[in-house]
Formats: structure tokens, sequence, C-alpha cells
């Protein structure tokens, strides 16, 4: 079972990653639903270089909840891959509860796309995530 999960994490970390990376290949126009804006302007325009790090960052999420699992071999120790993968749950944990003015379950600024999106779409994931990356670890953990 615990197998399944770490390959669906990881499975929706290189999926997150794809799509970063297709981002990096096109430009988008008007409000953005992966951007925070205010006023009807994006807060930061990402480059192209720092979409494909993120992506970049997304797959080593992938592989590294693969390697706490046993998926994978990385030649690390089982109690590293865990703490690194408790750490990526924390991490995760505080994106979904964000940092309370644009970002996360308690944003103050809604009523944007991102807002909405956010709302529905990237903190829950977040969220399951979370859960997901800290039982993988939980489980493999020695």
């Amino acid at each position: 079972m615990n197998v399944l999960i770490a390959t669906l994490v990881s499975l929706i970390f290189v999926v997150l990653a794809l799509w970063h990376f297709v981002m990096a290949l096109g430009a988008t126009s008007g409000e953005s639903l992966a951007v925070p804006s205010a006023n009807g302007k994006p807060l930061f325009v990402p480059s192209r270089r720092a979409t494909v790090a993120v992506g970049a960052v997304l797959l080593l999420f992938a592989g590294l909840v693969a390697a706490t699992a046993g998926v994978v071999s990385v030649g690390l120790p089982s109690v590293a891959l865990s703490w690194l993968s408790y750490a990526l749950a924390l991490g995760l944990l505080a994106r979904a509860i964000g940092e309370f003015k644009y970002v996360g379950f308690f944003k103050r600024v809604r009523g944007t796309k991102f807002s909405r999106f956010d709302t529905l779409v990237y903190s829950p994931l977040c969220l399951l995530l979370a859960l997901g990356v800290a039982l993988v670890a939980l489980q493999h953990g020695t």
C-alpha cells in the first residue's frame, strides 16, 4: 500500500514538473492562474529559467519520495531519506497554510483567478502531497 502512495505522489510531482517545463516554453497573457496578483497585475513574473528550475526541483522531489519508499536506490541511508521527506512534507504543509496574504488557505487577498484556483486546487494539493510524503517517510524511516 505504501509503495502505491509513494508511486502516486512521485507521479504527481513528475506531472507538476512537466507542467512547469511546458509553461517555460510558452507565454501567458492576462491574469494568471499560476502567479498571485494584486489590482490585476502579477506580483512577480517568473523567468523561463526560474520556471525550469522549479520543474527540476519537482523532479527531485519525485525522486526523493521514490527513494524513501525504496522504489529507487540513491545510495543514501534510509534515515536520511526519511528526514528529507519529513522536511519536504513540512514545506508542503507550510505552502498549504500560506503566508496569510496572497497564498494558502488563510490568504486575505481573494477574488482573483489565482486566489480561486489556489483555494480549490493548489493548497489542497499541497496538503495532500504533504500527507502522502509524510506517510511514506513514516513507513520507511528507521
